[in-house]
């Protein structure tokens, strides 16, 4: 089985390329997890490349942005190739089957960096909010999680 699951911020906007014969677009970024740290050890982080096919890939650069919180579902992908010093290099990709954005707004909005959630939308007057009959509506501090 070879699946993996990331959670982490990217470290620069998404770059797009076009592949010429299908006119597919490709997306390639790096993500920022941190390992979980043991008390009295230092903080280390990972930077795998992430590689997206096709719609999510335009997607990828509409939306995604530097410091943007993302969700990564896909497998591992090993290459190599040869450098111009005639050196063998081997890359390890995670190519995405999904991607979820778990930050959001325009990346001519917000330019990346920081929080950027879903806006909230206010309350109309009188405080009905369009909750479906039989329900209730409830505050965020209410939420047991």
């Amino acid at each position: 089985m070879n699946s993996v699951v990331l959670i982490g911020r990217l470290t620069r906007d998404p770059e797009v390329r076009y592949i010429s014969e299908s006119q597919m677009a490709v997306a390639t970024f790096t993500l920022a997890i941190d390992r979980p740290a043991r008390s009295g050890q230092e903080k280390k982080t990972d930077f795998p490349r992430i590689t997206v096919f096709g719609r999510q890939a335009e997607n990828c650069e509409r939306f995604l942005a530097k410091g943007r919180l993302v969700g990564i579902q896909g497998r591992i992908q090993t290459g190599s190739y040869t450098n111009k010093d005639g050196q063998t290099v081997y890359t390890t990709d995670v190519v995405a089957d999904r991607v979820e954005f778990l930050e959001w707004g325009d990346r001519a909005q917000g330019g990346g960096s920081g929080f950027q959630s879903r806006p909230q939308q206010a309350a109309p007057a009188g405080g009905d909010m369009g909750i479906p009959e039989g329900f209730q509506a409830i505050q965020d501090d209410d939420i047991p999680f």
